[in-house]
């Protein structure tokens, strides 16, 4: 990683002491980088807005949004076998899932499962964020996909159309 980085192993293990804490700077990094995006698109915003916005700046759109995706997805990968860390992911995962549930309540989405809907949209996200990496599907597609999921657990329920 050091060389990937144009830096010397010295140099990293100066800085850090394991590879759990290079590991989870870096992630951690990324979601400081999705939060500040977040936070300077955010204006006031129907709730399923405000979830469109979050997700797509974590979707691998660009090239920036592909690099962090990629530090995401070695994290995970790292984490999957690092009880230590799994606690972290655990609770910044349900962190962005109960926003989302509670997006859906504040809709007053009928007849869908908040909980259980934001389950399903990460879900989903992941799964696009890994095709788009692979270059199995085009932005366009993805975003489309994406919009045809906040449809139906946004507007049908409610009767309404964007």
């Amino acid at each position: 990683m050091a060389a990937e980085a144009g830096v010397s192993t010295g140099m990293v293990q100066h800085y850090f002491r394991t590879k759990d804490e290079m590991m989870t700077f870096a992630f951690g990094m990324v979601e400081d980088r999705i939060r500040t995006r977040s936070e300077a698109a955010a204006t006031p915003a129907a709730p399923r807005e405000l979830v469109r916005a979050l997700l797509l700046q974590i979707l691998p759109l660009d090239d920036t949004r592909r690099l962090e995706g990629h530090v995401g997805l070695a994290f995970l990968a790292y984490a999957a076998v690092k009880p230590a860390i799994q606690a972290g992911v655990r609770t910044d995962a349900g962190r962005m899932r109960g926003f989302i549930a509670q997006q859906l309540r504040e809709a007053g989405a009928a007849g869908v499962d908040p909980d259980r809907a934001a389950i399903g949209l990460v879900a989903l996200m992941d799964g696009l964020g890994m095709q788009l990496l692979s270059r199995q599907y085009a932005e366009e597609d993805a975003v489309a996909a994406l919009d045809a999921h906040l449809d139906l657990i946004f507007d049908t329920h409610l009767g309404t159309r964007r």
